[in-house]
């Protein structure tokens, strides 16, 4: 991978018009989920890949199962920028370039597998048809050449734009399960209802030692069909104190505005992290750094690490601020939700307890939810208690989310809750290892219904495909 100008690299990221030799390209938007990629100057062929290789192939109702699985991609969040893209295969894996040829492998994590997996889409030959541009090769184009498909440096040629040009059809190998509900690498989703309308709030994933900078937000009406808000806090450019490590965040509503608690580290090397706040006028923001420091330092409290953050606001208006892995805390909140008082942080750390308290309350019986294992492991898992205050005494309940082997689902863990608006329907929001090649930094979020015993105690959620 070379290094990009500053310059290309925030238009490339941000969608903005790309300029490549020969003229101006207008920046294209592609729709997310699965779709299949015909050329457009051979009809009827599809971009496939056959073993690991990229290719252009003949493909029809009548090719093997196989072949249409194999031609069949799923356009996802750009794992090198948000603002461009990248293409998963039924399989989980990810098209990429290597040594300028195309060929799809298992996502690494690293910053170079990242940017050879990630693509900018541009206006194509024909009208609807897109090319793509590579994300770390702004010069090069995916072209097929001789039905072999490379990255190669842009021609201003009739030939070149229609071998690069790409129609997007419909799938040949259509989904037939549920999940994940935002397409793409996320976990750590933090669900909200706000004014009628769900939002999550995810870590972005899929970077080797959870190196993202960023949140997005999604929006839905029905739990199914999600619109991407976009970028609505960056490290880099909107946390002066951390530039990586952006996990786990959580929102909360209050004074009129919208209060987004999550944890940031140093890309320094410097292993500390540290809570933060953002404000917004809106639930999608953009936020903004409300301290210009840190809420919880690193080190402020002896024991545990200061991540994964989590409000729970009371009846009374009230709300509370739990956080930690390996210790858990909690602590009232000041009515500007940005202050607390020190000497008032309480160690409320069940048996089991790993990390991603949640809280929530039902028919006057509050619930702490946690999340036990390592997320890299297949057994991580969701356990929860039972008490009369916000915090607590406590009473251990068990575990009430755990992997489904049988399904291929693993790493069922940090999750939230949300209850439809008006009703006594709650869901539950987690991620699990992506299905099917996933692990502990390839993660996806899901959700499915929570549902309670007549005594209040919660019924086993079984994860669902």
């Amino acid at each position: 991978m070379r290094i990009l100008p500053v310059l290309a690299l925030s238009a490339l990221a941000t969608g903005l018009v790309v300029v490549l030799p020969g003229g101006p390209a207008a920046a294209a938007a592609l729709p997310t989920g699965a779709r299949s990629l015909e050329s457009v100057n051979y009809p009827g062929r599809f971009v496939r890949h056959a073993g690991a290789l990229g290719q252009l192939e003949a493909v029809t109702s009548g090719s093997t199962a196989q072949v249409r699985r194999d031609a069949t991609f799923t356009v996802v969040n750009g794992l090198a920028a948000p603002g461009c893209y990248s293409l998963q295969t039924r399989d989980g894996l990810f098209l990429r370039h290597r040594d300028f040829r195309l060929r799809v492998d298992a996502n690494t994590g690293d910053a170079t597998f990242r940017a050879d997996a990630t693509f900018c889409a541009v206006d194509g030959a024909q009208a609807g048809s897109v090319a793509l541009v590579s994300y770390n090769y702004p010069d090069r184009r995916v072209r097929h050449r001789d039905f072999a498909l490379w990255l190669d440096p842009y021609q201003d040629t009739a030939a070149f734009r229609a071998d690069s040009s790409f129609r997007l059809a419909a799938p040949w190998a259509p989904k037939t399960t549920k999940g994940p509900v935002i397409p793409g690498l996320f976990a750590d989703p933090h669900i909200a209802a706000f004014g009628g309308r769900y939002y999550l709030y995810p870590t972005t994933d899929g970077y080797a030692g959870w190196g993202g900078t960023y949140y997005k937000a999604f929006s839905s009406t029905d739990l199914v069909n999600w619109t991407d808000h976009g970028v609505i806090l960056d490290h880099g450019p909107d946390v002066s104190w951390a530039d990586d490590s952006a996990w786990a965040p959580a929102v909360a509503a209050a004074n009129g505005r919208y209060y987004l608690y999550f944890s940031g580290g140093a890309a320094s090397g410097d292993t500390t992290k540290q809570l933060g706040v953002a404000v917004a006028d809106s639930p999608t923001g953009p936020f903004r750094d409300a301290l210009g420091r840190p809420l919880v330092r690193g080190g402020q409290f002896a024991g545990g690490q200061a991540i994964d953050p989590m409000v729970f606001t009371d009846d009374n208006g009230q709300s509370y601020l739990y956080w930690g892995q390996g210790v858990a805390r909690a602590v009232p909140l000041g009515s500007d939700m940005v202050s607390f008082d020190p000497a008032q942080v309480r160690v409320v750390t069940p048996a089991g307890y790993n990390e991603a308290p949640f809280v929530f309350k039902r028919a006057g019986l509050y619930y702490l939810m946690w999340s036990e294992n390592d997320t890299r492991s297949e057994d991580y898992r969701v356990a929860y208690a039972t008490g009369s205050s916000p915090l607590g005494p406590w009473t251990n309940r068990g575990v009430v989310l755990s992997k489904r082997l049988d399904a291929g689902v693993k790493g069922t863990g940090h999750h939230s809750v949300v209850r439809a608006p008006g009703t006594d329907t709650w869901y539950m929001a987690y991620h699990r290892f992506a299905v099917p090649a996933g692990n502990g930094t390839n993660r996806e979020t899901t959700i499915d219904r929570m549902d309670f015993n007549a005594d209040g105690t919660i019924r086993p959620v079984v994860p669902t495909l």
